[in-house]
């Protein structure tokens, strides 16, 4: 089921949405100021630095909408969740991962 949240719950509109093997999504270390690119499998675990990004699903959606982007994602920092949910690449801010040392958005699904 896709996020309510973003709109995607509507009934019959999964149709709109293509699941994809891959998220790609851009980390930064707030500290070092460094940005990193990573390509994260559905179902894999990557860890950047200290903190383990796993993706659950991701979502493109079909030529007759607007190009967006959504993924289904938990990040842990030292065995503690800190975020856990959706994000979409057109509204980063509506759903971000909020930590003092990095910030996380997605860039798209492959």
């Amino acid at each position: 089921m896709l996020p309510a949240s973003f709109g995607l719950a509507e009934v019959g509109d999964e149709e709109h949405y293509i699941p994809m093997e891959t998220a790609v999504v851009q980390v930064m270390d707030k500290a070092a100021g460094r940005t990193r690119t990573l390509n994260i499998p559905v179902g894999s675990t990557v860890r950047f630095d200290k903190i383990e990004i796993t993706v659950r699903k991701c979502f493109g959606v079909n030529e007759f909408l607007p190009e967006d982007f959504y993924m289904l994602a938990d990040v842990r920092k030292n065995d503690s969740r800190i975020f856990s949910g959706w994000m979409t690449r057109s509204e980063p801010g509506q759903n971000p991962l909020q930590d003092p040392d990095n910030d996380l958005w997605l860039v798209r699904c492959e």
